[in-house]
């Protein structure tokens, strides 16, 4: 499957939350910026993939590395992900309440620190 089919607008993630309701499902949504996909990115995608269908929401962070469409494939491409929402600007709130998903994790915190991270090692490898 070409991984990009699992990325999704609003109107496309509310059918299939709305599927997902109608046979009994649970499902999480996490909430992310997905700018440096790391190891530590995808222990945190594992852990939180328990069997239960998981949507992520790839948010547009206050100085990306990567355009959106880019943060949005890398994040489909992680096998644990059923799909990925690509919202703009502050469209998280209405989305939740479109959605209304059964668990939300936000990871805006933890991306940012990952990519300050990432750029703080790159320049310490670059000083030496």
């Amino acid at each position: 499957m070409d991984t990009r089919g699992k990325i999704v607008d609003l109107a496309q993630a509310g059918t299939i939350a709305a599927g997902w309701r109608s046979r009994g499902a649970r499902w999480k949504l996490v909430a992310g910026y997905f700018d440096v996909l790391t190891a530590d990115h995808v222990r945190a995608m594992r852990a939180l993939a328990d069997g239960t269908p998981l949507m992520a929401a790839v948010l547009d962070p206050p100085d990306p590395l990567l355009p959106s469409g880019a943060r949005a494939e890398l994040a489909a491409s992680l096998s644990m992900l059923d799909y990925v929402l690509l919202l703009e600007g502050s469209a998280l709130e209405q989305a939740l309440a479109e959605l209304r998903p059964d668990d939300v994790v936000r990871a805006e915190i933890a991306d940012r620190q990952r990519s300050a991270a990432l750029i703080e090692h790159v320049h310490r490898r670059q000083k030496s």
